[in-house]
Parts: structure tokens; C-alpha cells; sequence
């Protein structure tokens, strides 16, 4: 049953107001769990800081839907959602902003000139700024969001002070420190974020994931594929496993590779093939490790779908041929 409040007098009308804002997050959850799949803990610890009006920081693996979490809620939330890619490019003129040459040459360095960036932008509109990746950023750019994490505000040279609007708040998101390209992130950003870490998913999470971006795939077998996939992150050969990004690709992959080869998307060549399309890029060998990672995946794969033969005898599907001759 919907719950109503009804406001008759001014004297309520602030508890009233009061009421509305402790009921608005509920219906936020509600709206974020019919997009995402599993993750109800960390929606609540988002939407509980995002209330809260802290600034946030998620830290996980790739492909564990710390951006896909956030669309929702940005989504659900009705507000603005400005996405920055953090990288090594990416200066404190970049985000912030710059005047534009031509018309400083013919006007001056009026306000009109100046190129809102999507910092400037996300606080001009009172937006969500998710940075994506905010631990391979130079320290320098760090250093400007620092201040607006701090102040709320922005003084930029010839430009002047920008006060960020009510509803502006910054979220990022980080993979982790001995991921290829990171660094550590100082204790001054840390000291002014929530951090909520993000791990992969549940087996069963996953398999939905996939059985929902490939619904014509059968729910077993995408779960046989996330077996699959969750085996690389723990494969003593592997350094680097694969996100269900992989097992949902793989999926995909072999739905139209079995309609070209005329075969069944679940036929065991079929479903190799897409694997190793879909994963030899993905997961990383360790250092001194011999075999390719091919060898690997198809390993791995017969271990989960191999059947025992009439003899007793596991009936193996190996690499195809060439396949084992990689330089990754």
C-alpha cells in the first residue's frame, strides 16, 4: 500500500516536507534494484551517502557495475550525470575548463569565452560528477578537486569564483592500486570521500547478468559460462582473470556464430570459440608461464563443460588449431 501525507496547516507542513525526503531514497532503492542486478548493499550505501550529501568513491575490479550502479541512481534520482574518463590526458584545464583562443583574441577574457568543463559544467548545473578511473589522473588535477570536494567552489584565473550549485557532489570510481596505470590516491582525497568497495558479483548475479543481455541463450549454460569466466580470476597461470563482461560477450559471440555455422549456440566447438574470442583479451598470464592463454581458456572450458566419455574418459575439447601459438 502507497503512504500518503497530507499537509493542512503551515505548523505540518515542515514535517510534512521532512517526511517526503525520508520516503524519497525508499522509493530510489526501489527504482535502482529494478535496474541492477543483485548489488543491494552497496545501492543502499550509495543512496545513504549520496543523502548525506557526501562526496563518494567506489573501489573494485573492472566490470563489477560501479558505472552501470551509478546511471541508475543518476537516473532514478532525476538529476544531472556528467561522466569524465580519468587518464594520464587529463589536465586541470581539461576538467575545469579554458577560455576559447579566437574569442579571447576578439573580446578579451569575458565569461562568455570561457568553455565550461565538465567539473565547471557538473557544478554550474547542480549535476553528479562521476570520474571514472580517478586513480590514473595526474596529482595535479587531484589537487583541483580537492579544493572542490573542500569548498564547494572553484576560482578560476581571469575567470573568477564558481560556487557549485545545490546538488552538485562527486563520485568516483577507481579499479585497484596494482592494476596496470594506477597509483595510489593521497590521504587528502581519501580524508574527503566515502569509500564503498565494490567486489564482484555473486555466481548467481552473474549468471542473471548474462542470461538477461542474452536471453536466448539457456540460464544453465550461462551459468556454465560464468563457472567459466570465474575460474580465470583464480587459475594458478592466470595473473588476471576475466569481468563477467567476458561470460557476457561469450554468450553473444556464440548465438551468432552457431546461427553462421548452422550449429546449436550451446555446441561445445561453438561455445569454445566464442570463449576464446571473448577472454583471450581479457585475462593475463603470469610472468614465466609458458603455454598461451588459449591453452588456458580451453582448459578451463573442458574442465566445465567436458562430458565422460563411454570409456570413462573426460572427452576433451582443445584449442583450435593455431590457437595455441599466441605472443600474449
Amino acid at each position: 500500500m502507497m503512504a500518503m501525507t497530507i499537509c493542512v496547516t503551515e505548523k505540518t507542513s515542515a514535517a510534512c516536507s521532512f517526511i517526503a525526503e525520508m520516503v524519497l531514497p525508499k522509493n530510489i532503492l526501489n527504482a535502482v534494484q529494478e535496474q541492477v542486478v543483485g548489488r543491494h548493499r552497496e545501492i543502499e550505501l550509495t543512496l545513504a551517502a549520496l543523502t548525506a550529501r557526501r562526496h563518494i568513491v567506489l573501489e573494485g575490479p573492472p566490470g563489477t557495475g560501479k558505472s552501470t550502479l551509478l546511471r541508475a541512481i543518476a537516473e532514478a534520482m532525476n538529476v544531472g550525470f556528467v561522466f569524465v574518463e580519468g587518464n594520464a590526458e587529463l589536465t586541470p584545464a581539461r576538467l575545469a575548463g579554458t577560455f576559447d583562443p579566437a574569442r579571447v583574441l576578439n573580446d578579451g577574457y569575458k565569461p562568455d569565452a570561457f568553455l565550461d568543463g565538465p567539473l565547471v559544467e557538473a557544478m554550474r548545473a547542480g549535476s553528479l560528477l562521476y570520474i571514472e578511473e580517478i586513480n590514473r589522473i595526474p596529482e595535479e588535477t587531484l589537487n583541483v578537486l580537492i579544493t572542490v570536494m573542500s569548498e564547494g567552489e572553484i576560482t578560476i584565473p581571469r575567470l573568477g569564483r564558481i560556487l557549485a550549485a545545490p546538488g552538485f557532489q562527486m563520485i568516483a570510481a577507481m579499479n585497484p592500486f596494482d592494476s596496470v596505470g594506477t597509483a595510489r590516491i593521497s590521504s587528502a582525497v581519501y580524508d574527503r570521500m566515502c569509500r564503498i568497495a565494490v567486489a564482484y558479483q555473486s555466481a548467481e548475479d552473474e549468471t542473471n547478468i548474462v542470461h538477461r543481455a542474452s536471453p536466448a541463450s539457456n540460464k544453465l549454460w550461462c551459468s556454465q559460462v560464468v563457472n567459466v569466466v570465474r575460474q580465470t580470476r583464480e587459475h594458478s597461470d592466470l595473473r588476471v582473470g576475466s569481468s563477467v563482461r567476458g561470460a557476457i560477450d561469450t554468450a553473444l559471440v556464440a548465438q551468432s556464430l552457431g546461427e553462421l555455422r548452422r550449429k546449436d549456440a550451446h555446441d561445445a566447438l561453438v561455445g569454445l570459440d566464442a570463449a576464446l574470442t571473448s577472454l583471450s583479451g581479457r585475462v593475463k598470464l603470469r610472468e614465466g608461464v609458458a603455454r598461451s592463454v588459449e591453452e588456458v581458456i580451453a582448459e578451463i572450458w573442458n574442465s566445465v563443460f567436458a562430458l565422460p566419455s563411454e570409456t570413462g574418459d573426460v572427452g576433451k575439447v582443445t584449442a583450435p588449431t593455431g590457437a595455441t601459438n599466441s605472443h600474449l
